[in-house]
């Protein structure tokens, strides 16, 4: 598997710790680096702020991305992705609670890569977040120069 990171950005402590444990039963490798607002997200990304020391080229190989966040939400997170022309390519998969239509349509006119409701049920959790985790890191051939 790449060893890039993966850039979770999820204001839920749970969420967050559920998703750790998907990722270690699904074996993994890739550090887990997680963003806790869309704001420090797109810091991150940007390499400024707190993030300024980092090679704003060193893209993770995927965003999985919450849609209700604090500060600034998973929408506009991802439109000031695909309008950065470094980050365009980036893969983005919404990870969300919300099933609605207007969401999931939004989300793909943004350009999101794939829109995934997160299980309420502990297992189905877990298995949703593996399934991720292998079809982005492992099966998907990312376009030359991407991540």
């Amino acid at each position: 598997m790449s060893q890039k990171e993966i850039l979770l950005v999820e204001d839920n402590p749970d969420d967050v710790e559920l998703t750790r444990i998907a990722f270690a039963e699904a074996k993994v490798a890739n550090r887990l680096e997680v963003a806790g607002d869309g704001a420090e997200a797109l810091d991150y990304l940007f390499a400024r702020g707190r993030y300024a020391h980092r090679d704003p080229g060193d893209l993770p190989a995927i965003v999985l991305l919450d849609l209700n966040l604090p500060k600034v939400d998973g929408r506009e997170v991802l439109q000031a992705i695909r309008a950065n022309e470094r980050t365009r390519a980036l893969p983005v998969v919404v990870l969300t609670t919300s099933t609605e239509p207007f969401d999931v349509e939004a989300s793909y006119a943004l350009g999101v890569n794939s829109y995934i409701r997160k299980p309420v049920d502990f297992e189905q959790f877990v298995w949703a977040v593996k399934q991720v985790g292998l079809y982005w890191l492992v099966l998907n051939h990312p376009r030359d120069g991407h991540p």
